[in-house]
């Protein structure tokens, strides 16, 4: 009897993660940390509490999904967990409720006002997409712009220091709702080839020098100019966001890393834009936002934490086989 219920439990969560897609959570904490990386706020309890906020509110906004398309989840896909009777339309919604008080609870707890703020513009954002704009022509500007939102909410106080990452975020992910509107029945190549074509942009504006180090770099050649007075009019502010060496050569390798594994999949699409393929390159985009994420943290002067973010890349994918991020 014990393990019967046992087993029915273990179904229950697995149904549960299903519904929220809860393998693709891996690639929500990053956009809080090159946030946080921007603004110079890495406090670790502050970072944890915060990118749980996140998450919460990205799980909240997979189940609300699935309550949303439950109807045509039942013609289109219906070996999802609410048409095939896994999980019931009333347990999604109560959930996506629960996720998300939980996720404002926490970004209240872990940060200040201005980050309880923009966590709430962001979880009203995410209900937004889902129960109004998912299927009109403003769909993927609105999920772009609570993928920024979440680049944002690490930043705190600070929102301007991190706009350059949450662009580059925001509009990867734009382009990436933009070929999912495909997945079902297909679509012309004209959106993937949008996407790859914003994909190279994306690449190229990441893995640019700062001009924070260009400027630093102009000084240090200038006549008269030591090292040592150029580190002192460069100040604190400048330092921080100057990456070194090595974060500038990682920053590269990871926007490299994001170019051929998202770029490769957009390539494939633009050439047969079946269902199949977008399907593909909707979960490399997905995947894909792990090494974009690293690469704004290296550039923002903190590589190893780009280099941990790229640690849980290989598990993300090996859950991905088990559960499907889209």
């Amino acid at each position: 009897m014990l393990r019967r219920t046992t087993k029915r439990s273990r179904s229950r969560l697995a149904d549960l993660a299903e519904l929220v897609r809860a393998p693709a959570a891996l690639t929500v904490p990053g956009d809080v940390l090159a946030g946080a990386v921007a603004a110079g706020n890495l406090r670790p309890t502050r970072v944890a509490g915060l990118a749980a906020s996140s998450i919460a509110i990205y799980w909240a906004g997979m189940a609300l999904n699935d309550w949303s398309d439950r109807d045509l989840d039942a013609v289109e896909r219906p070996e999802r967990p609410i048409p095939s009777g896994r999980v019931t339309a009333g347990t999604a919604l109560s959930l996506a409720s629960s996720l998300t008080a939980a996720g404002l609870a926490l970004s209240a707890f872990a940060g200040d006002r201005h980050t309880f703020r923009t966590s709430a513009v962001l979880a009203a954002t995410a209900w937004t997409y889902d129960l109004k704009a998912k299927n009109t022509s403003l769909g993927p500007a609105v999920m772009a712009a609570a993928r920024s939102l979440d680049v944002l909410v690490g930043a705190g106080n600070n929102r301007r220091a991190a706009l350059p990452a949450a662009a580059a975020i925001g509009t990867h992910i734009l382009a990436t709702t933009y070929i999912s509107q495909g997945e079902v029945h297909g679509s012309t190549p004209t959106s993937a080839r949008a996407a790859l074509a914003t994909t190279t942009a994306i690449t190229a504006a990441t893995a640019r020098p700062t001009s924070a180090r260009l400027s630093a770099g102009s000084a240090s050649t200038r006549p008269g100019s030591g090292s040592g007075s150029t580190r002192l009019g460069a100040g604190p502010a400048l330092r921080n966001a100057e990456p070194s060496t090595a974060g500038a050569l990682l920053a590269a390798v990871f926007a490299g890393l994001f170019a051929r594994s998202v770029g490769s999949a957009q390539l494939v699409a633009a050439g047969d834009p079946s269902a199949a393929n977008l399907r593909k390159a909707v979960g490399a985009g997905i995947h894909g936002l792990v090494p974009l994420q690293a690469a704004w943290c290296a550039r923002g002067g903190k590589p190893l934490v780009g280099a941990g973010l790229m640690a849980a890349l290989p598990l993300a994918k090996a859950l991905a086989r088990k559960v499907s991020p889209t």
